[in-house]
């Protein structure tokens, strides 16, 4: 019975909680035999989370997921595993387990983050691409999180070169989304690493990426924003990384472009301004 893999697939429970109960309780296979009584002492389970805990412990449940997770070759690093990544443990509340495909080596690179827009501009885009693919060429790994816009030219660029890709997912890894990136992904697990803290069949909730970034900036080194508006997804990231105690690169852009007032307001606060590999600290 794989403990960990049942206790990441419960949704119910939030990432804090799971840490708190492993704090409490050490393992997995502790908290699986947990009694109803023990479940209803931690704060916010009802009796709805309850019924949902307990169907979850349907033992064939889990070993169809390990066959899956065998069927796609899929690996799993837990948080008590000694390849668990450093950088993420020292976050807070760090995913209980990582579910990878790909080249699991890359994680211990020197790795950059680059974020930005969905809905970029051409010139966006192609200093998205171009700044990957200088980053991989030097051997370092660029994270993203597979979205469309900045991130899949990211991706794309740094595909090019030895240190290509890890893509950071907010589903299980047999959900692609969006569903344009799909050779993208297949191109990704075959030449770089993509990673889920979620298990398979989980969908794209909206919840998910969110969360799926403190974990492209827990792993980076750095993040370079690259284009991003007044309220993009990429600035959530970028209050990750500056909680994480990470730099914070932005490329300055058109000043009467929505997509740059993000990114030009960054500078002004204080990010540095990033046009290339010579300016990374």
């Amino acid at each position: 019975m794989n403990y960990w893999l049942w206790f990441s697939s419960l949704e119910e429970i939030e990432v804090r909680a799971k840490h708190e109960l492993l704090a409490k309780y050490q393992n997995p296979e502790r908290i699986y035999h947990l009694s109803k009584k023990s479940w209803f002492k931690i704060k916010g389970i009802s009796e709805e989370n309850w019924n949902s805990i307990s169907n979850s412990k349907d033992i064939s449940k889990i070993e169809i997921l390990e066959q899956k997770m065998k069927k796609y070759q899929i690996g799993q690093v837990t948080v008590a595993d000694e390849n668990y990544p450093q950088k993420l443990k020292n976050i807070d509340f760090p995913p209980v387990c990582l579910f990878y495909v790909g080249n699991w080596n890359l994680i211990y690179n020197h790795c950059i983050g680059i974020v930005g827009a969905r809905n970029a501009s051409n010139d966006g885009l192609k200093n998205a691409k171009k700044m990957a693919e200088e980053l991989s060429s030097q051997n370092i790994s660029v994270i993203s999180g597979l979205a469309r816009g900045i991130d899949g030219k990211a991706h794309e660029g740094a595909l090019l070169h030895m240190g290509s890709t890890i893509a950071v997912i907010g589903s299980g890894l047999d959900v692609v989304y969006p569903q344009e990136n799909f050779e993208l992904y297949k191109k990704i697990m075959k030449n770089g690493l993509i990673i889920s803290e979620y298990v398979l069949g989980t969908r794209p909730y909206p919840m998910h990426f969110p969360a799926r970034n403190r974990i492209i900036s827990g792993l980076s080194d750095g993040i370079i924003v690259v284009e991003a508006s007044p309220k993009s997804g990429a600035l959530i990231t970028v209050d990750f990384a500056l909680e994480q105690g990470k730099n914070v690169y932005a490329v300055p852009g058109n000043i009467d472009s929505i997509q740059n007032k993000g990114t030009n307001a960054l500078i002004k606060e204080g990010a540095i301004l990033y046009r290339g590999i010579e300016d990374l600290e």
